[in-house]
């Protein structure tokens, strides 16, 4: 039995939902990230930053500060709340600026050429990945493109579940996953 027909099994079998909400990547028999479904969605997720002024040609801009790896020498960070495919979460956007050694006034003078990438968590509804706390990691290129690893997944939805690097594992050391601040509340579940 191949693959996709053995996963398709298991979900009708199991009754696991197949929407854009995500099926169980242990059914998919791939990695818990990078499908087209975690696309479709970072593409939401980018559109309402573009309405929010968060991302886009019109962004608002901040004074950044400085940073640290893997995310960028100079950072601007923003916490808010939005609403995506019905589900209203919260949603952090990381403007990451580089190369090592710019400065803030460097940034501020010219950002659209330090920027190397926007780095966002947004909160899903409850049951999307309970290990951790219904996160949804998305790095975008400054375009808006997802951004891929050095193996070719995008790099969007539970980015490297299981692994003993990236987003989760080092987020997870931190009780509400977050290192910068305490300004997110908890966000009614829809």
């Amino acid at each position: 039995m191949n693959r996709t027909f053995a996963a398709a099994a298991l979900a009708l079998a199991t009754g696991l939902s197949t929407s854009l909400s995500g099926t169980p990547a242990s059914a998919q028999g791939m990695a818990p990230f990078g499908s087209e479904e975690d696309a479709a969605y970072a593409a939401l997720i980018w559109q309402a930053m573009e309405a929010a002024g968060l991302a886009g040609d019109h962004m608002i801009r901040t004074l950044p500060y400085e940073g640290v790896d893997p995310h960028g020498k100079m950072l601007e960070t923003f916490y808010t709340t939005a609403t995506i495919d019905g589900h209203t979460g919260n949603l952090i956007v990381k403007r990451n600026y580089g190369p090592e050694g710019v400065e803030a006034d460097a940034v501020l003078a010219d950002p659209d050429k330090h920027l190397g990438a926007i780095t966002v968590m947004y909160q899903r509804e409850e049951g999307y990945d309970p290990d951790n706390q219904n996160w949804f990691w998305v790095k975008f290129r400054p375009d808006g493109s997802i951004d891929k690893n050095p193996k070719g997944m995008m790099l969007a939805g539970m980015v490297a579940k299981g692994a003993d690097v990236g987003c989760i594992a080092c987020h997870s050391s931190q009780d509400d996953y977050i290192f910068t601040t305490d300004a997110i509340h908890p966000v009614m579940m829809q």
